[in-house]
């Protein structure tokens, strides 16, 4: 049975909803199966490499001596590369391993800001709770019954796995910069106070129309935006409809892009 996903919707100061979607189960287990087999086959080859080394002091004086060396060494480099295997990469990656990258996953705060080292270190130092007794055993438990999907780790470290947006390319940036209103909208803007309009404001306005087609709750986020901008200044909350609100606030962001040429 495949569990619905969930979203989650992160209040920005701007009192605006960004939508993120919870990886499920079936993916974080795909993510999590790709990544046990890097860190197995990387261990398998450092094995065999001291298995050689062993193999040629096979039959010294200090064979016994060096064997056991080379045990101890193993168990250490095993051990740190386990552990810091997930720490190493979400760093460096912020918030994807190799599996969880090509999966197209991502590990964030609750907030929707990227991990730190410490929710990092936390969340896989859990990691050894939820293999219990086998398998991620607990930790699927606990993902069955928490609503977003999160294991012991995540609860401990405030976490949480989302569905990693597709990346964004220059070329397309670029486009996306130009901001059209469409040929058949009709948008009065009489008496609407674009000079008291901040920097944060026309942030806000072009980030979400460079995005729209990326968002969950479009149509709620354009309304949203307009009510808070609204009140902001004093305005009466406005009565449209999505496709409105968006228009709406091409318009003004036209405006006071013609208006910074003058």
């Amino acid at each position: 049975m495949t569990l619905p996903e969930e979203t989650l919707d992160i209040q920005t100061p701007e009192n605006v909803a960004f939508g993120y979607q919870v990886a499920g189960i079936g993916s974080r287990f795909l993510a999590t199966l790709l990544d046990t087999i890097i860190v197995v086959l990387v261990q398998v080859i450092v094995l065999v490499v001291l298995a050689f080394l062993i193999n040629i002091f096979h039959g010294s004086a200090l064979a016994d001596q060096f064997s056991a060396w080379i045990i101890a060494i193993f168990g250490l480099i095993a051990s740190l590369f386990y552990w810091g295997y997930y720490v190493f990469f979400e760093m460096l990656w912020n918030g994807q391993t190799p599996g969880k990258r090509w999966v197209g996953l991502r590990v964030i705060r609750m907030d929707g800001t990227p991990i730190t080292l410490s929710e990092s270190l936390i969340r896989n130092l859990a990691r050894l709770v939820d293999f219990l007794p086998a398998a991620y055993g607990i930790g699927v438990i606990t993902m069955f019954i928490d609503k977003q999907s999160r294991r012991l780790g995540d609860l401990a470290a405030g976490t949480l796995v989302v569905q990693d947006r597709a990346p964004i390319t220059i070329q397309e940036l670029s486009v996306k910069r130009t901001i059209h209103l469409r040929p058949w909208a009709n948008v009065a803007l009489d008496g609407f106070p674009i000079e008291r309009l901040t920097d944060n404001d026309l942030n806000l306005i072009e980030d979400f129309l460079q995005r729209r087609d990326q968002l969950t709750h479009r149509d709620q986020l354009a309304i949203q935006i307009l009510n808070t901008l609204h009140s902001r200044l004093g305005l009466p909350p406005p009565t449209m409809s999505r496709f409105e609100a968006e228009d709406t606030l091409a318009a003004i962001l036209l405006a006071a892009q013609n208006r910074d040429k003058e």
